[in-house]
């Protein structure tokens, strides 16, 4: 690297966000990205300093650290107190003395003592709801003045769901918050800087209350008021002025309420609004005097209140239909028009609508349109995912909104319109969890592509707050085990660092006592042992996410948990080290989930004995990587035992003799390879085994939500990545195209849950929005696209894209935590070309798809003589940060 080149610092980031507010960390942790276009660039040094104001080092100046890690440094100055806001500038010096200072980064921590920071009292009114039926949502008030205003600060959480305003604005863009937690355990408390929304004199703050999963319908037992009765609010305005005296607003009980026009409203079930209702200017000092009753305070909930870790749900997308509205065929009334909206989503419709006063208009969603051209309702179960408008009739016309419910939808139906609608009367409000998208692929293959869609807008609809197994039904849990197949996957399509770091604390607090772990989380009053490949997320998930983003914290954090589930596993879920083992009462796991033998009396299902014993070997092995990351060198030698114990009990059980898996499918024999439970002497019969296993599916999968993830990794890691790609371009059933030309447009719970010729599948359990069997995409980025990670976030890359399957070019790409890491490769009969992005202060080992002996040109150049390039062994070689173009012979 000359002189002249500098290492720009790119991207400050605290925590989990760029400058953020609210943190709960006493000691946050640091990280930094630095420009794409630096050429071989590598950080030598930096220095970080903290101060109370700019360019100052007055809480922590580190000093010159000789390192090359930017990611989650952790501060080490001065105590930081609740609400403390704080500058820092980072420095750093490349490998050739040359410096650079990045701009200011901002930090400022929320409410971290809860017990002595919050004043505020928990209020209520007196709207409630019974075990089936939502109350109205009510709107809450409180008038105060203010004189020299200069900062304020205003924290907020719900038992339910809250949308604050003040003087008749909305306070930020956030859905659904505080977010869903176990309520009996733990609630989120929300930091904004609302000083821009303040004025001098009179000035009023307000809110709008909905149930949410509080006491709302949760989950597919039809119930409500799992949590509690009716919905509460919290809120502690915190204002400073110019001499730096506070004054404290509280949520308490000189704070009015009334109904709001929101007659109604439930996650499940939808919202319904009378817009003749509606209490104009209810939060600006010009509401009416109407009839405001006084609020109650509420008995402080044993929940501790914490900071949030993830992101808030947010609106990332607006969809428009694709078509113009059609009326539905089977309505002789002519009233029923449907919208299609061409994306399987998740959300909200904004309708815009004119009318007579006191008109009601229904919106109904669906996923998939029956065979009459009507709207297919039944698999939404119980959930009936409709809204209801109430026209007040406004000669400008009126826009619709819900504010505290979200429905999974390709298909709106609109009934009881004053007049016929157009493109225009709707558009789709996407809403998820407000996650940088950081995955890129595409290839030469349309039906990839869009097996591509599927797998990112599948994440898109399910990562709401939670990883929900479905978005539409009576259900929208947080399952285990879709969560723990489909995260590599996830950490690959999206930034889920802050994501998991919140879910793991659900997970944190849904682990019984005797260190069990659920089927989803976060719980209510249904707790029991998850099972083999469930219950395992435990550990599973959050090695995924340290893995793709290096935050040691999230081991250490849980890692006593780690241990009880483990301890649990051996102690309490097996018998001689087999788990679930036959003689064993009780639940025994849910198998290779909706596995197409399932429930075929002629194919044998994999046993689930042999389905717990390999993943309690996984979790103690993993448990052991653990440990050795953490120091812990007593706990890592113990888990190595255990894990050394659990596979020889595994052989003994299911491994014959000779060579061969007992139960003899696909996902028992892809479970045995794939967490390398097979001794080396038996390794190539039941390889062998596998490959037949294929074979004699026609090349096809036969797996569920189990095995799925494993197989086309597995074929490619032993050799068999020709078959690999037989299995994945099949368009017959089953498999990933199979749903693609059938029409998805996210991935399906089902292999078959629907078929041109055949129609729908079992209504009761078939959503076409479940993202498990989307964990394909790990293979299909590492394999195809030909990224895959050696060291933490991508400090080491492996690049060896790997073509097959009639694919003749490929662009992939993540956005990892060091800087945009990319490939782009096109092949031809005698040529094949990679350009190749790697970034700064990362390396990658490059292998190319040709025969060890070819010639290849790095930038125009010999490899050996070329900049950046290291270690040339035939077709390997390592290279630095930078720019390749590589263009070999074959």
């Amino acid at each position: 690297m000359t002189q002249d080149t500098k290492v720009v610092p790119l991207t400050l980031r605290c925590e989990y966000g760029e400058n953020p507010r609210g943190i709960g960390e006493a000691n946050p942790r640091f990280s930094w990205k630095y420009s794409d276009a630096a050429a071989g660039a590598r950080q030598a040094r930096y220095r970080i300093t903290v101060g109370t104001a700019p360019n100052q080092g007055d809480l922590w100046d580190s000093g010159e650290v000789a390192s090359d890690q930017s990611l989650f440094i952790e501060y080490r100055g001065k105590p930081l107190r609740s609400r403390q806001a704080a500058f820092w500038q980072l420095q750093t010096w490349d490998d050739q003395g040359v410096s650079t200072k990045s701009g200011l980064g901002m930090i400022e921590l929320g409410l971290i003592d809860p017990d002595k920071d919050i004043t505020a009292k928990w209020i209520q009114t007196d709207l409630v709801g019974d075990e089936k039926t939502s109350p109205a949502v009510p709107c809450l008030r409180k008038t105060f003045d203010l004189q020299n205003i200069a900062s304020a600060r205003l924290y907020i959480s719900a038992l339910g769901l809250y949308e604050a305003y003040i003087n008749g604005k909305r306070v930020g863009t956030s859905h659904f918050r505080p977010g869903w937690t176990d309520y009996n355990k733990r609630v989120q408390i929300d930091t904004f800087d609302v000083t821009a929304l303040l004025k001098q004199g009179g000035n009023v703050i307000g809110a709008l209350l909905g149930d949410g999963w509080y006491c709302g319908f949760v989950g597919f037992r039809n119930k409500r008021n799992l949590y509690g009765d009716r919905p509460r609010l919290l809120a502690q305005l915190e204002v400073t002025d110019a001499d730096g005296k506070v004054t404290v607003i509280n949520s308490d009980d000189t704070w009015n309420w009334s109904p709001s026009e929101i007659v109604s409203s439930d996650i499940l079930m939808g919202e319904t609004v009378d817009a003749r209702k509606k209490v104009d200017d209810w939060a600006s000092n010009d509401a009416p005097a109407g009839d405001w009753k006084k609020v109650a305070v509420a008995d402080k909930p044993k929940a501790k209140i914490v900071c949030p870790k993830g992101p808030p749900c947010r609106v990332t997308d607006q969809i428009k239909p694709i078509a113009d509205p059609a009326l539905d065929p089977t309505d002789a009334q002519k009233k029923r028009w449907i919208f299609d909206m061409g994306q399987n989503m998740v959300g909200v419709v904004r309708l815009k609508v004119k009318g007579p006063a006191g008109t009601t208009v229904r919106i109904r969603h669906a996923e998939m349109l029956d065979r009459d051209g009507s709207m297919y309702v039944e698999n939404l179960r119980d959930a009936k995912a409709t809204d209801y408008y109430t026209l007040r009739g406004d000669t400008n016309g009126e826009t619709f909104e819900p504010k505290f419910t979200f429905h999974g939808f390709r298909y709106v139906e609109l009934s009881g319109l004053a007049e016929p609608p157009t493109r225009d009367t709707v558009t789709g409000l996407v809403i998820h969890s407000d996650m940088e998208l950081t995955g890129h692929f595409e290839c030469s293959d349309p039906l990839i592509n869009q097996l591509q869609h599927c797998i990112q807008w599948g994440q898109r609809g399910n990562f709401l707050d939670v990883p929900t197994d479905c978005p539409q039904r009576n259900e929208r849990l947080g399952w285990t085990g879709d969560a723990q197949v489909f995260a590599p996957t996830a950490c690959f399509n999206f930034d889920t660092a802050g994501f998991y770091a919140k879910w793991q604390d659900d997970l944190l607090d849904s682990q019984g006592e005797n260190g069990d772990s659920p089927s989803f989380a976060p719980t209510f009053d249904f707790h029991h042992d998850g099972g083999p490949a469930w219950a395992d997320a435990m550990i599973i998930v959050p090695w995924s996410a340290y893995r793709a983003f290096d935050d040691k914290r999230l081991l250490e954090t849980h890692y006593d948990s780690f241990k009880r589930y483990v301890d649990f596993l051996e102690k309490g879920n097996s018998i001689d080290l087999i788990r679930c083992h036959p003689d064993q009462a009780g639940w025994r796991g849910y198998g290779d989930w909706l596995s197409p033998d399932s429930g075929d009396p002629g194919r044998a299902a994999t046993p689930r004995d042999l389905i717990g014993t390999a993943y309690f070997a996984r979790c103690a092995f993993l448990l052991a990587e653990i440990a050795q990351r953490l120091g812990k060198r007593e706990d890592e030698m113990a888990y190595r035992d255990l894990h050394e114990r659990v596979k020889a009990a595994f052989v003994k059980e299911y491994l014959s003799p000779g060579g061969r898996l007992v139960g003899d499918t696909q996902t028992g024999v892809l479970l045995a390879l794939a967490f390398d439970l097979v001794p080396k002497e038996h390794r190539a019969r039941v390889e062998k085994q596998l490959v037949n296993l294929v074979h004699d599916r026609g090349d096809h999968l036969c797996t569920g939500f189990v095995g799925t993830p494993l197989l086309l990794p597995t074929l490619s890691a032993i050799g068999q990545t020709e078959l690999a790609y037989k299995v994945l371009m099949q368009q017959g059933y089953p498999g990933w195209l199979f749903t693609i030309v059938q029409g998805a447009t996210t991935m399906w719970e089902r292999w078959n849950s629907y078929t041109k010729d055949k129609g729908f599948g079992d209504a009761g359990m078939n959503s076409f929005n479940h993202y498990a069997y989307g964990a394909v995409g790990e293979w299909i980025y590492s394999t195809i696209g030909g990224i895959a990670m050696d060291q933490n976030a991508y400090k080491r890359s492996i690049i060896a894209p790997v073509p097959g399957g009639g694919i003749t070019s490929a662009k992939c790409s993540v956005k990892t935590p060091y800087g945009l890491l990319a490939t782009d490769w096109k092949d031809a009969e005698k040529s094949f070309e990679l350009t190749l992005i790697v970034p700064p202060n990362t390396s990658a080992r490059v292998t190319l798809p040709i025969d060890a002996k070819a010639t290849f040109t790095v930038n125009g150049e010999s490899p050996t003589s070329s900049a950046g390039v290291s270690k040339v062994e035939g077709n390997a070689f390592d290279v630095v940060a930078g720019k390749y173009q590589i263009r070999a012979s074959k």
